[in-house]
């Protein structure tokens, strides 16, 4: 897909996006405007369904808004509140290991930068990218499963890993569209683009090579 291709679809998408659900990071970083709230939910997003997270996000949040209160809790505690999240117990434990570096090295401030982000354990590209865009504002893509299987599905990369994706992405896109991209398709890829079963029918998008393929899932 070339660029001209692609931006009539990206107006496409902006008008479309009020049809769908936003991401709940793009909510949560919406409603609050908080970095920690931001890379907490991330974490939490890991793996899990967007309801869940959703669910899992605002319990949590109605009880803790710091490093400090979430710290005062048991890994038992928290477990119990973010439950049915993936992994629920593991990341109990690497979000409080996670608070505790936080107040002890960062003065209970969220790191505004990708290599001060990447060393917090757990923490990978798409958390940081995330928080880096959602939290402060940074211009940078954040390309998670959707970002990266829709992006080689419409054909504007063809990449292996979300990395290659990322840096494709970055050399394709304008730089005023990179914070953006991860809100509309991530929308896009559980409204209309899904993984299995893609409703092409009312898919407004121009020239997608998935329906000259018979739907196949790329």
């Amino acid at each position: 897909m070339d660029i001209k291709t692609f931006l009539n679809n990206y107006k496409i998408l902006k008008k479309e996006y009020k049809n769908w659900n936003a991401p709940i990071v793009t909510f949560i970083a919406v409603s609050t405007g908080s970095p920690f709230k931001i890379l907490i939910s991330t974490i939490l997003s890991l793996r899990t369904k967007d309801q869940v997270t959703a669910k899992a996000s605002i319990k949590l949040f109605k009880i803790v808004n710091s490093p400090e209160e979430l710290l005062k809790l048991s890994v038992k505690k928290l477990s119990k509140l973010i439950y049915p999240v993936a992994f629920y117990n593991n990341k109990s434990k690497q979000i409080l290991e996670i608070c505790k570096i936080l107040i002890e090295k960062y003065n209970s401030k969220v790191p505004d930068t990708l290599e001060q982000l990447l060393e917090f354990k757990g923490v990978g590209r798409k958390t940081a990218n995330l928080v880096l865009s959602q939290g402060y504002g940074k211009k940078t893509i954040c390309v998670d499963t959707h970002v990266h299987r829709i992006s080689n599905r419409l054909g504007i990369v063809y990449t292996k890993t979300p990395y290659e994706t990322e840096l494709s992405l970055m050399n394709f896109l304008p730089k005023n569209k990179w914070i953006e991209i991860n809100d509309l398709l991530v929308a896009f890829g559980q409204t209309i683009c899904r993984p299995i079963g893609p409703k092409c029918n009312i898919c407004k998008v121009q020239d997608c090579p998935s329906r000259k393929k018979e739907y196949e899932k790329i």
